[in-house]
């Protein structure tokens, strides 16, 4: 199964697909995780991503499917890949179809206010990466991890200011890719939040069961 894990900043791509992979033993490309870890690293690939994270642009198209490539040949023959975080671009699309052929996009369409909401009071783990929120996912102790004692801190892409921007960008340059898809008829499965507290776990099961009727599981 080759397949595209679809929505905005903060939809939830990251959540949604690390739990698919290990229900349907695939292999996962996160397109964000692994800038971040070249930023933290301090490479010069990550020294140029950074320069474009902190302003809430888009990573040219250049870098990014060079990138792909890269993580594309580190994946298993025969292994399913979901791609979280490409394409963003009508021409990362296009390059992606000289690549592999597409099988499905999940789709993940929540509303703006949930995303601003959750991305703004996100915290990370400066040391391991965790992941949580001070609204409704606190670690044990304020500003500490809960794995490794590490400092939390809050990203600088997840501010309100560049939130919004982010998300002007996804309506302008990503939303279009829909109707790209739609029109070559890939199978699309939708998943749809309207609660900010609802359990991963509860649309993970409605992709799966969507993907069973298309027989890709």
């Amino acid at each position: 199964m080759k397949a595209i894990i679809f929505g905005a900043p903060g939809a939830g791509k990251g959540t949604y697909s690390t739990r698919l992979k290990t229900k349907l033993g695939v292999e996962v490309i996160a397109m964000g995780d692994i800038f971040r870890a070249q930023v933290k690293e301090n490479s010069e690939l990550g020294k140029k991503v950074k320069s474009y994270v902190e302003k809430g642009a888009l990573v040219p198209d250049e870098i990014v499917v060079e990138v792909l490539k890269q993580h594309l040949a580190k994946v298993p023959q025969g292994a399913g890949v979901i791609l979280d975080g490409f394409p963003r671009t009508l021409e990362q699309a296009k390059t992606l179809e000289t690549i592999f052929e597409l099988d499905v996009i999940l789709l993940l369409e929540v509303p703006d206010w949930i995303i601003i909401e959750r991305l703004s009071s996100r915290r990370v783990c400066k040391n391991c990466g965790a992941v949580y929120n001070t609204r409704f996912l606190k670690s044990k102790v304020e500003g500490i991890c809960d794995k490794c004692d590490g400092e939390l801190y809050q990203r600088l892409d997840d501010s309100s200011e560049v939130i919004k921007k982010r998300l002007k960008i996804y309506q302008d340059q990503t939303s279009p890719l829909l109707v790209y898809y739609k029109e070559k008829n890939v199978p699309l499965i939708t998943s749809i939040t309207t609660v900010i507290d609802t359990p991963p776990e509860t649309l993970v099961e409605q992709m799966l069961e969507e993907l069973e009727k298309l027989k890709m599981t």
